[in-house]
């Protein structure tokens, strides 16, 4: 390549890797969860409760979790193509968007309805409630079971593993308001229950959504300091100055970084483009967790060369 045009690539392991031990847990975790959901709704319905179907609600969450650990493993092990540079990892994240609209969209349907159920009461059958919730609850302990000892080696398996213990809190949340209801006959417990597990529901989802966006508008990764990057590349030696400096996400865990570093010429010549590259590659490495780096390289004045070109 020209002396004017080097071009680096950094890659670090994706987190897929370690996750991917426990694909058959998370999808057990899964399969757990999308029963005991459509098995709530039906307790839900028969005792009329609101608080059964809000955490059946609170469970889609944790369906929507489990799911996209599992894209996120799948689409991580697909090759790119001549098209598709960077396969398909980008789908992950327009299902997470589809996920979260329709997941704000339930939440805000069990808070409006939890409201409307304390001006009109509804004869909830406590009973009921407390054997639907209980094997709520048992389902939530069995999945944490499963994910327990992934949950220390991948982030990817540890945000399923919240989102199951989250979704445990729910469980509880019914159990309480059925034992309520049984002991003292106050309907209001379950609408309280409602809008606790409503409440559960709508800030993560709006997190999610907003994570989402972020990807799909290319923000930069929010653990990557982008002042701190630039502070790090300047400091190295023969570096006089840097521009077109970019990093954003591809999909969960795999962000991206590019840059035109400029170096002296001296400096070139005197270690070689190759160990400058080692250098910015190695800055890199030691600091910010990025999966894949560019870096061009250019000699002192080669920007204005550039922008004169583009006119």
């Amino acid at each position: 390549m020209g002396a004017g045009h080097d071009h680096g690539h950094a890659h670090a392991p994706t987190t897929g890797t370690a996750a991917a031990a426990y694909r058959g847990r998370l999808r057990m975790a899964l399969a757990i969860t999308l029963t005991v959901m459509v098995v709530e709704i039906v307790g839900g319905v028969l005792a009329d409760s609101l608080a059964l179907i809000a955490d059946a609600a609170h469970m889609a969450t944790d369906a929507v979790g489990l799911g996209m650990a599992l894209l996120a493993i799948h689409f991580a092990s697909r090759p790119a193509s001549a098209n598709r540079t960077f396969g398909y990892a980008r789908a992950e994240i327009l299902a997470a968007l589809a996920n979260a609209l329709l997941l704000l969209g339930v939440g805000g349907y069990v808070l409006y309805e939890a409201i409307v159920r304390f001006f009109t009461p509804a004869a909830t059958e406590g009973g009921l409630m407390i054997v639907f919730g209980a094997i709520g609850l048992v389902a939530n302990m069995i999945s944490l079971t499963l994910l327990m000892r992934g949950q220390a080696e991948s982030l990817n398996v540890r945000g399923a593993f919240l989102e199951v213990a989250a979704d445990a809190l729910g469980s509880v949340a019914v159990l309480i308001s059925a034992a309520v209801i049984l002991a003292t006959g106050w309907q209001a417990a379950d609408p309280i229950a409602s809008l606790v597990i409503g409440l559960m529901i709508v800030p993560r989802t709006l997190k999610l959504l907003r994570e989402t966006l972020d990807v799909l508008l290319e923000a930069a990764p929010k653990d990557v300091d982008m002042a701190e990057v630039r502070a790090h590349i300047l400091a190295l030696d023969g570096v006089e100055d840097m521009h077109d400096l970019h990093a954003w996400t591809i999909t969960s865990g795999m962000p991206v970084l590019s840059a035109h570093v400029v170096v002296r010429s001296e400096v070139l010549n005197a270690i070689g483009h190759e160990k400058m590259l080692h250098e910015l590659q190695g800055c890199l490495g030691d600091h910010f967790d990025v999966a894949h780096c560019t870096f061009q390289l250019e000699p002192v004045g080669h920007a204005e060369h550039e922008a004169r070109l583009c006119h």
